[in-house]
């Protein structure tokens, strides 16, 4: 593979090497574009000695030497290419052209542009333009309307993923004005905001009979994202089809493209509209709303080739801290392998993706009582929702809350999943019998969480939120994670539950019991 408009390939990270240069043309481009470091300009794999500390050197030259902030709008990870490592620059086309180094500012020695395989000069006349016309109504030069704003459940998505954040982090994570306010992506992230996000389910194909609408938001996006998530994968339930020779099992929409799409809409909606991403489903599919057309710049075929232009490129970092988002420009690809270009749909304020399910939609055709318990289960499932996304997950209170409603979730397992007692005792052992765990055979007359076994309390969260970590899991029931992934171990090795998926982006999920 040779060297392309977005393609630059460099043999070795050196204090002479002006990797500046070429990310500052590649911002400017609008393309964007990749860096390779340990392939030389034929093409030919040279490796990279210690690929972590160059890595940690490349994010920092970029961060510190390029101005306007390059932060959000660039990957660096490793990939073995002919069995040697490499490191792979991902850089996006920025909003707020012209990028220069800071070294020299915006002339022609600081400001480049990618022109075929080489990055050039920008003409002065061109820089002059570009600034002219650059971004201003972004979310991070807008100041927020309140400045009494807490982060505390920031700080704890941050440190549940080893990133303490500081006393300068609204700085660091560029939460400020120039002027040093709280702007607008700052508001989005705290404890307290006005942005309210609706999930909602229509009985038929339109949406003149609401069957149920759920309201999440007034927090932290990420909050609001993670409880998303968590309903619409309640909704996405598994379709069972026994054959003669094997048990096929396939959920209502493509859990990999339906979270890419969930968090793409989330990340890229266009908040200075006051507008808030919007989620429907319907009898035969679901449709997700983002506010915006496609950034200035960018085409429709760009868009499909997988060039990024994040809109939010301070939203963008931060889910990308929380490891909400893998790599840069991951997603529209992926939700392409399985829905192709037709699931799109552009407009001048808007963007909208549907997915078509896989079976008709449950909505309206239960009969009473089922409609009664599936209330009744949903009910809990949103306490639990709430109790888990809470800024400060209780585990005393978690665990008394589940005894609680023990009777509950074990006849969802038995009717859902149809797991009779005699298979739960026969996986917990002898001592695991239902009456004593619900509480009519002891004194109290109430079950204990003490006494349960720490796989059925795991098998339980299961049955609440397929998505669940196992980093949640250990918070929640308060043990380690070695232990959840060896009770996960004893779940599986019970035919209980099975892995769908790899190990970064799969779950874990109940199996219906013959």
């Amino acid at each position: 593979m040779t060297e392309t408009n977005r393609i630059e390939y460099k043999a070795q990270l050196t204090k002479d090497l002006d990797l500046e240069k070429e990310v500052v043309a590649f911002l400017n481009y609008h393309e964007g574009g990749l860096v390779y470091i340990g392939i030389d300009k034929n093409g030919n794999t040279l490796g990279v000695a210690d690929p972590d500390a160059d890595m940690l050197k490349i994010k920092d030259r970029i961060k510190n030497n390029i101005a306007p902030s390059a932060m959000g709008l660039f990957d660096v990870v490793s990939e073995e290419k002919d069995g040697q490592p490499i490191i792979k620059i991902i850089v996006a086309s920025g909003s707020e052209k012209p990028y220069f180094k800071k070294k020299y500012g915006m002339t022609e020695k600081g400001c480049y542009l990618r022109i075929g395989t080489a990055a050039e000069p920008m003409p002065q006349k061109m820089i002059e333009e570009l600034f002219a016309s650059r971004t201003r109504n972004s979310i991070g030069k807008i100041k927020a309307n309140r400045q009494d704003l807490s982060f505390a459940q920031l700080r704890i998505y941050y440190e549940e993923k080893h990133k303490p954040l500081n006393q300068q982090f609204k700085k660091n994570l560029e939460l400020l004005t120039p002027q040093g306010d709280i702007n607008y992506a700052g508001y989005l992230l705290a404890d307290e905001n006005n942005l309210s996000v609706k999930v909602a389910k229509y009985k038929g194909t339109t949406r003149a009979d609401l069957a149920e609408s759920n309201e999440y938001g007034y927090g932290s996006l990420i909050k609001a994202t993670k409880s998303v998530l968590d309903k619409i994968a309640l909704e996405n339930r598994t379709l069972t089809q026994i054959t003669s020779k094997e048990r096929l099992e396939k959920r209502l929409w493509n859990g990999i493209a339906l979270r890419e799409a969930i968090i793409n809409a989330f990340v890229h909606n266009d908040y200075t509209r006051e507008l808030a991403p919007k989620f429907e489903i319907f009898q035969d599919r679901i449709e997700i709303t983002s506010a915006g057309a496609l950034p200035e710049g960018l085409s429709e075929p760009e868009f499909f080739e997988g060039y990024s232009v994040p809109r939010n490129k301070e939203l963008m970092r931060v889910f990308k801290d929380v490891d909400l988002v893998e790599q840069l420009g991951s997603g529209i690809p992926r939700i392409l392998e399985t829905y192709g270009k037709e699931c799109f749909q552009f407009s001048a304020n808007f963007l909208r993706m549907v997915f078509p399910s896989a079976e008709p939609v449950n909505t309206a055709d239960q009969v009473t009582d089922q409609a009664s318990d599936q209330v009744d289960w949903q009910s809990l499932v949103d306490t639990y929702l709430a109790i888990k996304n809470g800024a400060e997950p209780n585990q005393v209170n978690f665990l008394e809350w589940l005894q609680t409603n023990i009777q509950i979730i074990l006849h969802e397992l038995q009717e859902s999943f149809r797991i009779t007692s005699g298979k739960l005792q026969e996986s917990f052992g002898k001592g695991f019998e239902i009456p004593k765990i619900l509480g009519s055979e002891n004194t109290s007359g109430k079950p204990s969480y003490k006494k349960l076994p720490n796989s059925f309390i795991i098998l339980m969260l299961l049955a609440m939120d397929a998505t669940i970590t196992a980093e949640e899991i250990s918070v929640l029931i308060g043990i380690s994670e070695r232990a959840v992934f060896s009770n996960l171990e004893k779940l599986k090795n019970a035919n209980l539950i099975e892995r769908v998926g790899g190990r970064k982006e799969g779950y874990w999920q109940i199996i219906e019991q013959e």
